[in-house]
């Protein structure tokens, strides 16, 4: 019981918390980085990501800095492709609960350059813009909280069952494998006393036979 009080406190302090996926990689030409992120079904999943310009903003990037990005499910099912890009931006609403995996391929080039990424991944609840959604809905401050309030505890309400049944299959996990290794020990012990009794029959003929006993 304390196990699971402390999984769902757990549970709750990392929706409540920030949990985008914010990050500035280099990226050599020719080579390619793959991040995951884990997505529960139904969620709603946003990403954007674009190449630091290393020359002054007024100046276009070179003809080296370009990137492909793929964005694909758990079984392997593309949901966002761009070739030869130098920014981007991706949705999606999973379909089903794994790892999403994008991969970011900087394109060759001679001699070699290496680029700088940023990428941002946001999931869940995470998705929106506050305060954008504060600035076009024009709305009370304690109305804008209490719908920022209700998607997080919306959110907790989904993961809440969510960790229900994965609790469920770990214990019905538990169950089959409790069994099996029960049936595996009876057959062991069913082994062990008929390899035991052929090995007193035969010493006990071969004894016999030497007229030993």
């Amino acid at each position: 019981m304390d196990l699971r009080r402390s999984s769902i406190v757990l549970l709750i302090l990392s929706i409540l918390y920030p949990a985008t996926l914010s990050m500035r990689y280099e990226l050599l030409s020719g080579h390619t980085k793959c991040i995951s992120e884990e997505i529960h079904a139904n969620a709603m999943s946003v990403g954007k990501y674009s190449i630091v310009n290393p020359n002054d903003e007024d100046h276009p990037l070179p003809d080296s800095h370009k990137i492909t990005v793929r964005v694909t499910s758990p079984q392997g099912t593309a949901y966002h492709e761009a070739d030869g890009v130098s920014t981007g931006q991706f949705s999606l609403t999973a379909v089903e609960t794994g790892d999403y995996i994008t991969c970011i391929s900087a394109v060759d080039h001679k001699p070699e350059t290496m680029l700088t990424v940023d990428f941002d991944w946001r999931s869940g609840v995470h998705t929106k813009d506050w305060s954008n959604v504060a600035k076009k809905s024009q709305v009370e401050m304690m109305e804008f909280e209490v719908k920022k309030l209700f998607d997080t505890v919306t959110s907790i309400h989904d993961e809440m069952f969510y960790l229900r049944d994965r609790e469920e299959e770990m214990q019905e996990l538990n169950r089959s494998t409790n069994t099996k290794m029960a049936w595996f020990s009876f057959l062991s012990l069913g082994v062990c006393l008929s390899v035991a009794g052929l090995q007193f029959w035969h010493l006990k003929t071969f004894f016999q036979k030497k007229k030993l006993i």
